[in-house]
């Protein structure tokens, strides 16, 4: 199902608040010594790249980044911010490592209310899973099938809601988009 990013771009701009979901992008094989530490490929810094000019295409410069502290979301953090600029402040978690769904919720509930829009960048299956409880019930059911699959590296779930950000719990936000990287192409 191909992404229309016009039609995305205009959701965006009828909400007060955005939230967008993320996958790191690709990175190293795994090895025995250590999963947090696995750095990007080359693929994975590209990937990065595209997604942060993908979002500035649809009119989203995160505010907020909230990003898990394992080398590979940091990185793909570092070459989103090349994108960004100086605008988005940006916090490192471990807890978005192996903290799961409440983890997100605790880090939700500390953003400031004008806070327009935020990037929480983590792993798979926690980012794919979460998404799914942060749509709302008039979310489209396709959108929420295609969190069903997962979330493929550098990939998004884009979420818009009235509701300021550090208020928002399970079911809270219009699920807009799903976006891979390839989208943004």
């Amino acid at each position: 199902m191909a992404v229309k990013l016009g039609k995305v771009r205009k959701a965006i701009g009828e909400y007060d608040h955005i939230l967008i979901m993320m996958r790191h992008a690709q990175a190293e094989p795994g090895s025995l010594t250590s999963d947090r530490g696995r750095g990007l490929t080359d693929k994975g810094r590209k990937q990065a790249k595209t997604v942060a000019k993908g979002l500035l295409d649809l009119g989203v410069n995160p505010d907020r980044i909230i990003c898990s502290g394992a080398q590979r979301a940091v990185e793909t953090c570092e070459r989103m911010l090349k994108v960004f600029g100086d605008g988005p402040k940006v916090d490192y978690r471990q807890s978005l490592y192996d903290g799961g769904m409440q983890a997100i919720l605790d880090e939700l509930g500390h953003i400031k209310p004008k806070t327009r829009s935020a990037l929480v960048l983590g792993h798979e299956p926690v980012m794919s899973i979460a998404s799914q409880w942060m749509a709302d019930s008039q979310s489209d059911p396709s959108l929420i099938d295609l969190l069903n699959l997962g979330f493929s590296t550098a990939s998004i779930a884009v979420f818009g809601s009235d509701t300021p950000l550090g208020e928002w719990q399970l079911h809270c936000g219009r699920l807009l988009a799903v976006i891979s990287p390839k989208d943004f192409d």
